[in-house]
């Protein structure tokens, strides 16, 4: 089978898998919604655009336009018109499905930022937060919570800003001459890493009232999630991925060194500032909505990797779409417990005895 042939046949796999967690987990809850209720009210929700011709003496409506002098009547409606009982939609459509989205985006995002942090590291311990990325995203949302501040977004923002912040900080330590070595980016990374964490640790004892807040959005959790999040993250992630999807080969040969690399005609240093940036922005993003989330960007591109081998071009969007499937699973078990806990702990009690069996069966391996 050809490397597209593969490509195609993993993704189309693994998206039927996401569409059925997903409608799994939409019908586990303290009510219980069969399948069929869940889809007829994911399927009412679609809408198609509409275009009427309104006439010269006809009003307009609000989303009436002009075009060429004709009057033009926009709207939306859905193509399916099912018989949903009120209150299984709104639980369907308003509360559970804005979280499950979210779930998938997160996990998206984080495993594809894992599979380019352990193809450009060459690590497979890497993982997303390996340049700091969540522990600034960590340190300007409990100074947010902390020390309530007025920004644009509220502590979405800091989290975001934060994030951004604190890689940008590791690249310039890393960088000299114009060139940043992998292993002082590393190092870099985790000398910020621990600052922020003693910086967070003095916020917390600042904390008072607001301590469970701030260690809450610490474990990493998807609670109270809106379709306003889901709109604001979506973008971000999708186009960061284009990006990063569209670099997948020069991965691959950084692969081989960086002096290959650089006779086999790719421009290392600029190469290397696109996957940094690019990769701490899908992840700022996703940690900026649901906290610092971890072993979905470790975990998941490391099975993945066994599964469909080393070449990015086949294992970006494979491990992007595990992630999916694998945060909406795991999200899934955390609020429907005996007690809803963060998703960050039941990502982190899955997937440490998870890794600890690859690493007994010798399966984890440098790259």
């Amino acid at each position: 089978m050809t490397r597209w042939g593969r490509t195609v046949g993993w993704c189309a796999g693994l998206s039927g898998l996401l569409i059925a967690s997903v409608l799994v987990g939409a019908t586990i809850g303290p009510i219980r919604i069969p399948i069929p209720v869940v889809a007829k009210a994911v399927l009412n929700g679609l809408a198609v655009p509409t275009v009427g011709v309104v006439g010269g003496s006809g009003e307009t409506s609000a989303a009436a336009v002009s075009v060429a002098g004709i009057g033009l009547d926009v709207g939306f409606v859905s193509p399916f018109a099912y018989q949903v009982p009120e209150p299984s939609r709104v639980i369907v459509t308003q509360l559970r499905l804005p979280r499950i989205v979210l779930a998938a985006i997160v996990g998206f995002s984080l495993a594809a930022a894992g599979t380019v942090m352990q193809g450009f590291f060459r690590n497979p311990m890497a993982d997303p937060s390996i340049i700091g990325v969540s522990s600034g995203a960590a340190a300007g949302a409990v100074a947010f919570i902390v020390f309530p501040l007025s920004v644009p977004f509220g502590l979405q923002g800091m989290a975001f800003a934060g994030a951004l912040v604190s890689a940008f900080l590791v690249y310039l330590l890393a960088t000299e001459g114009g060139r940043t070595p992998v292993a002082t980016l590393l190092l870099a990374g985790i000398a910020l890493q621990t600052f922020l964490g003693a910086v967070i640790s003095f916020m917390l004892l600042q904390a008072g009232w607001r301590l469970q807040e701030a260690i809450y959005w610490l474990m990493g959790h998807l609670h109270a999630s809106t379709w306003d999040e889901v709109l604001v993250t979506l973008p971000v992630s999708l186009v960061a991925f284009c990006v990063l999807a569209a670099y997948a080969r020069d991965l691959n040969v950084l692969l081989l060194g960086e002096s290959d690399a650089h006779s086999l005609g790719i421009e290392v240093e600029r190469t290397k500032r696109v996957l940094l940036g690019v990769a701490s922005v899908i992840t700022a993003g996703a940690v900026a909505v649901a906290g610092v989330i971890g072993f979905v960007g470790l975990i998941v591109p490391h099975v993945m990797r066994l599964l469909v081998g080393p070449d990015h071009r086949i294992l970006l969007p494979t491990s992007a779409l595990a992630g999916a499937v694998f945060l909406v699973a795991t999200d899934t078990v955390a609020r429907t417990g005996p007690a809803e806990l963060p998703v960050g702990i039941v990502t982190a009690a899955l997937g440490a005895p998870f890794f600890i069996y690859l690493l007994r069966r010798r399966e984890v391996h440098a790259l």
